[in-house]
């Protein structure tokens, strides 16, 4: 089905291409070009099978088949048609197609993903008398089509629902980080479990259970129910056992992971994620607001996704941003405090200097994830050197 070597492409948030292209290193992949929101890479089915498994930054892991040019819907059809599809499809599997669109020659996704689906489908029917169905919901191979200008790339989905689906969130709460982005973010704050990691407005705990499972080396891929390539053609069951069996988790974890919030409902929706996946002697969840929390002493990392009021709305959302700001000069002392937000005149009500500034994407809302060292003394007296006698 699949050459021996293949090219794919991992698609992630922007401003997470360089974390991503650094796990996808991780996986001892050296063949790795950084693009738009994603990463292209180059290997084989036990690289693929990882990538979708071990990756915490990808959003999808697509492969290549083929690219070609066309200007209009008839050559997208011939395009299409000269792919061997029998390599991938057999009769009695279902597909579906899906469509990316930047191109002035094209102006309908759906129109080209029905224009794919009728060449595929029609050369079935010319070779074998038989066609593949249609299945949108839960299709057996899905086939992605991204059209730049009149480049067409036609890929395999290998990943099926997103990998922002982790398999452990019970319920949706009204505006959860995605899983993805959460882990992203966490790799950016530098988190490798070599200290403490609190969130004092942990919502449904996104941050706390993505930071443990880093901490612990636990796959993002490990409560998934499914891949998408596990339906295709040429599925190995005991290569994907050995990619799952190779990964060693770290039961050492020392340190203290608590998330706090004001919000009972939001609490219990954590506590939901974390026995769903299996970390409750690892997490702890206190049931206070940020103006009564105080942090576990020994320093660490604090990261927290407060609310820009976009999706939930806060009554007084500069007095809120001050209140972070007088709780991480008085209380987080010995942390690295990290904020992820959409609002950046609420930003500057903090009241401290950041350290680092990194733009980011949350769906269409421009953020910023900005560093604040928390020091012990003040910054002058901790740079300060020692007079000589």
């Amino acid at each position: 089905m699949l050459d021996e070597q293949f090219y794919m492409v991992a698609k992630t948030f922007q401003g997470l291409e360089e974390v991503l292209a650094q796990e996808i290193r991780g996986l001892g992949v050296q063949d790795i070009e950084i693009l738009n929101r994603a990463v292209r890479f180059k290997g084989d089915l036990k690289i693929l099978y990882s990538a979708n498994y071990r990756l915490r930054t990808a959003l999808k892991v697509l492969v290549e088949v083929e690219s070609f040019p066309a200007k209009n819907d008839i050559e997208l059809y011939q395009g299409i048609q000269k792919i061997d599809w029998v390599r991938f499809l057999e009769h009695s599997m279902s597909l579906a197609v899906e469509c990316v669109l930047f191109s002035d020659h094209f102006s309908h996704s759906q129109f080209i993903a029905q224009r794919t689906k009728d060449a595929v489908v029609d050369q079935f029917r010319d070779r074998t008398g038989k066609r593949p169905s249609v299945d949108r919901e839960n299709p057996d191979l899905l086939i992605s089509i991204h059209i730049q200008d009149t480049k067409v790339n036609v890929l395999l989905d290998s990943s099926g629902t997103s990998l922002h689906k982790r398999g452990y969130r019970s319920q949706l709460h009204l505006a959860p980080v995605n899983e993805v982005l959460a882990a992203g973010l966490l790799l950016l704050a530098g988190w490798n479990g070599k200290g403490n990691l609190f969130d004092p407005m942990c919502g449904s705990g996104t941050f706390l259970i993505e930071g443990a499972m880093i901490a612990m080396n636990i796959p993002p891929g490990t409560f998934r129910p499914n891949f998408g390539f596990e339906k295709w053609k040429n599925f190995n069951p005991d290569l994907f056992t050995e990619v799952a069996d190779q990964v060693e988790q770290n039961a050492n974890f020392k340190y203290k992971i608590v998330g706090s919030d004001k919000s009972s409902k939001s609490l219990q929706l954590a506590r939901e994620s974390i026995h769903r996946s299996f970390l409750d002697k690892k997490i702890e969840l206190v049931h206070e607001s940020i103006e009564d929390f105080i942090p576990p002493a020994g320093g660490g990392i604090m990261i927290t996704n407060p609310p820009y009021d976009e999706r939930i709305k806060v009554e007084n959302i500069l007095g809120l941003y001050r209140l972070i700001g007088d709780r991480m000069k008085h209380f987080y002392k010995g942390y690295q405090a990290w904020i992820f937000s959409g609002n950046p005149e609420a930003m500057k009500s903090i009241g401290l200097h950041p350290s680092k500034k990194i733009p980011m994407l949350n769906g269409p809302i421009e953020c910023s994830f900005r560093r604040y060292d928390i020091y012990e003394g003040s910054k002058k007296a901790k740079y300060q050197k020692p007079q000589s006698r």
